[in-house]
């Protein structure tokens, strides 16, 4: 069986969903927990998976990007505008609703390359073996997506 840890961080996040067919095709936000969940078959020689601060420095500036930003699709009408006036607060999905399955996805790709590249920090090294298992993205208090190898 093996060894599990989850990593939370927050941040306010809006996004604009163009295929939807009521409110949520206007801007609007959420307070986001993002869970990340990794796994290994063995303890590292510290008796972890590996140190939560590794996982933060894998994955904090991409999420920090996240921060106070509007994710909107390409494809949107009003993306030019918007990238145009915004500038890098206006995070651009190629083709797709950046809805908070799409948004899990995402982060559990960027945290998956990390690891594959071997980006582990230098202070906080991580061991061969650990997989990411699943990231879980809250939209509100009560509603969830999550996207992982489960």
């Amino acid at each position: 069986m093996p060894y599990r840890i989850c990593k939370s961080f927050e941040v306010e996040n809006g996004h604009m969903l163009s295929k939807h067919p009521d409110k949520c095709r206007f801007p609007h936000g959420h307070t986001r927990r993002v869970e990340l969940v990794l796994e290994a078959g063995t303890l590292d020689a510290n008796d972890m998976v590996c140190d939560f601060k590794a996982v933060k420095t894998m994955v904090g500036e991409y999420l920090d990007r996240f921060d106070h930003a509007m994710c909107m699709n390409v494809a949107d009408p009003m993306y030019a505008e918007m990238k145009n006036r915004y500038g890098e607060q206006i995070i651009g999905f190629d083709g797709t609703d950046p809805t908070t399955e799409v948004i899990a996805k995402v982060v559990y790709d960027h945290l998956q390359a990390q690891l594959a590249a071997g980006r582990a920090p230098g202070k906080y090294p991580v061991q061969n073996g650990v997989r990411v298992v699943r990231v879980r993205v809250w939209e509100t208090s009560s509603s969830w997506a999550e996207y992982g190898a489960e």
